[in-house]
């Protein structure tokens, strides 16, 4: 998982610039008017406030820590250019004793976002590329579905979930072993939403934003990130390539939670959406990309970013979903950044990370008062990065916390493990359950334009099926369930789930189909028989 799992209409670009109020006429073309942005909220936070919010965040994160048990989280604070906090808390790995400190290396699934969309805004400052050009000018065989779409799809477009595709669009071929060349090649079978009109999170809708960006400046995304953004910053434990993860000696190992213990049992390897979901970094080189943001582009008195560039990335492009009441505030998404606006009309700017397998991150920023927080953990998603954030913002405004942050996201959290884990009910068994055909009937080539060959085979007394690239296929054992239908556990960030594999017969009785309800939920899931035993 990613982030927030949601589908909901949108705003469109144009109506947002529509709406803006309006400048002087330009004197470039005579008779325009020029959209002019609103100015910030002119800043509301003393010194005094946000210190004794910063005073309080010790004790914050160790009641977190004591109330969740999740093994290690590392926090920075920028106010006014300046890092007035960064500290390490508890260890990198449950039952080791080596301390989490500012220069451990965590994976920050989606923070890599708003990171990428910065990265793209220096290619667009330097006028390699613009935010609303087709993409294809650059990347000539990236596709989607629908012709339009292809022939217009721009950055913007895909680093705002805006194109139309699914969320989760080409995640499971990721999970399965696929590499990036191969997911992006087959997005245009997934079908689409509404272009300009839909809002639904997408990470290989996002790396493929990213991919074209870096066929513009003429790189690999890799490189581009390095060259642009982390040398120039001195982000130096920041990687977008998680070999470069792996090879540091103090990182952060990722953890689930099991009944009341934190294990780490799985790695978790992001290459494949690397501009979505790929980069790592220590707190303290993010607090440093915090000081970027709030600089609009420009650290210790160089730009780095141009401002103009930056500033699209900040302002809001798609609208996730309406207000739910006359009361509630609407919430929109900008590039790689959520956009929303406080009581007093203040903006800001965050985005959550989170892998189910063990990592959940957060950073938040109220760029009219110069202050930023960041906050990286190394334990699965319950909400522990957005509550120390959310209740440090908190205490800054109101000086003391207003809401029980960590029991808001945590209920949050549980309710989406909750409906990921319904979404294939399993259990209990049929009490009755049919008896299947003879297993060697099941056994076979079956073919999918999507998810390549899929092999069922005989070991045993049980059948087993292949599935995945061919330089790293991946076996799962199947369980009879009932009749025709067999049950398994997915691969990567769902293999918490139960899925089912259901045999069609054709009119002779002889099997010719399976369909795998787990790949199945964009109609893409069905494998045709080719190859009998």
């Amino acid at each position: 998982m990613q982030c927030f799992r949601r589908s909901f209409a949108t705003l469109t670009a144009t109506a947002l610039l529509a709406a803006m109020p309006v400048g002087p006429v330009s004197a470039q073309t005579p008779g325009a008017l020029r959209p002019t942005p609103p100015a910030f909220v002119p800043p509301l936070l003393t010194e005094q406030m946000v210190d004794g919010a910063v005073a309080g965040l010790d004790g914050l994160v160790e009641a977190a820590m004591a109330r969740t048990g999740v093994p290690g989280v590392a926090v920075a604070v920028v106010y006014r250019d300046q890092v007035v906090y960064a500290r390490g808390f508890g260890v990198r790995e449950a039952g080791r004793p080596e301390p989490v400190d500012t220069d451990t290396v965590f994976l920050l699934a989606s923070v890599s976002k708003p990171i990428a969309s910065t990265v793209v805004a220096t290619v667009v400052g330097r006028g390699l590329m613009d935010w609303n050009e087709p993409i294809r000018n650059h990347f000539p065989a990236a596709a989607l579905s629908d012709p339009y779409v292809t022939a217009h799809v721009s950055v913007a477009d895909l680093l705002s979930h805006r194109s139309g595709l699914y969320t989760a669009a080409g995640d499971l071929l990721e999970d399965l072993g696929y590499g990036r060349d191969y997911i992006l090649s087959r997005l245009d079978r997934q079908p689409l939403d509404r272009f300009r009109a839909s809002y639904h999170y997408s990470n290989y809708g996002y790396t493929l934003g990213g991919e074209a960006a870096a066929r513009a400046a003429g790189t690999t995304w890799e490189d581009l990130a390095d060259k642009a953004l982390f040398e120039p910053l001195g982000m130096t434990r920041s990687s977008y390539r998680h070999a470069d993860y792996l090879a540091h000696r103090n990182r952060a190992s990722i953890h689930v939670r099991v009944g009341d213990e934190w294990v780490a049992r799985h790695d978790r390897q992001p290459d494949a959406q690397a501009p979505a979901g790929g980069a790592s970094g220590s707190i303290a080189d993010v607090a440093q990309y915090l000081r970027l943001q709030l600089g609009n582009g420009t650290v210790d008195g160089r730009t780095l970013v141009d401002p103009a560039a930056l500033a699209v990335t900040h302002a809001p492009h798609a609208m996730p979903g309406l207000p739910r009441t006359p009361l509630s505030r609407p919430g929109f998404y900008g590039l790689g950044w959520n956009v929303s606006y406080d009581d007093l009309g203040r903006l800001e700017i965050g985005h959550a990370g989170a892998f189910y397998l063990g990592t959940s991150t957060f950073v938040d920023l109220i760029p009219g008062e110069q202050l930023g927080i960041a906050v990286l953990t190394n334990g699965q998603p319950i909400g522990v990065p957005e509550g120390i954030a959310k209740s440090f913002l908190d205490i800054a405004r109101n000086g003391t916390p207003t809401v029980d942050w960590f029991g808001l996201f945590g209920s949050i959290f549980q309710a989406m493990f909750a409906a990921d884990m319904a979404a294939f009910d399993y259990t209990p068994r049929p009490a009755t359950a049919r008896p299947p055909l003879a297993l060697t009937e099941y056994v076979g080539r079956y073919d999918n334009g999507y998810y390549g060959a899929l092999d069922v085979s005989l070991d045993g007394d049980r059948l087993t099926m292949t599935l995945g690239p061919q330089s790293a296929r991946t076996s799962f054992s199947l369980t009879h369930y009932d009749g025709d239908t067999f049950i398994f556990v997915p691969p990567g960030e769902n293999a918490s789930l139960i899925a089912g594999v259901g045999f069609r017969l054709d009119p002779s009785g002889g099997v010719s189909e399976a369909v795998i309800d787990f790949y199945d939920r964009n109609g893409l899931g069905t494998f045709v028989r080719s190859v009998s035993r």
